[in-house]
C-alpha cells in the first residue's frame, strides 16, 4: 500500500538508515562463484566497485533501500506538486481584480 500523505512519505523515508546507488553485476565466474561489482555514476562519471561474496547481501539491500528511497521521493514531489496546483487554482478564482496592483500604477511625475 502506497502512502498517501506527504508526512507518511517522509516518515518512510526517515526510516532508511542504509543505502548504497548502483547495481550490482556478475562480472565474472570462479571456482567458488560469480564475482560481483556495484555500478553507478558518481559526479557523471561511470564507478565500478568490487564487491566481496561476504558483502553481496548487504550491499543487494542497500541498493534496494536506495530505490525506495528515490522512489518515496518522487512520490512526496508528485504530491507537494499536486497540492500546490491544487491551492493555486482554488486561489486564482477569488483574484478577480488584477488591474489594480500596485507594480502597475505610474508614478506621479515630480514637477
Amino acid at each position: 500500500m502506497k502512502p498517501s500523505l506527504p508526512c507518511e512519505i517522509l516518515q518512510q523515508i526517515a526510516q532508511i538508515q542504509r543505502m548504497e546507488p548502483g547495481k550490482l553485476c556478475v562480472i565474472g565466474q570462479g571456482p567458488q562463484g560469480p564475482y560481483y561489482n556495484l555500478q553507478c555514476r558518481e559526479d557523471g562519471k561511470p564507478v565500478s566497485r568490487y564487491i566481496p561474496k561476504e558483502q553481496l547481501e548487504a550491499v543487494a539491500l542497500h541498493t534496494a533501500n536506495y530505490q525506495k528511497f528515490q522512489d518515496l521521493v518522487a512520490e512526496y514531489a508528485r504530491l507537494i506538486v499536486e497540492q500546490t496546483r491544487a491551492e493555486r487554482m482554488s486561489g486564482s478564482k477569488k483574484k478577480t481584480r488584477l488591474h489594480n496592483s500596485s507594480w502597475r500604477r505610474s508614478r506621479k511625475s515630480s514637477n
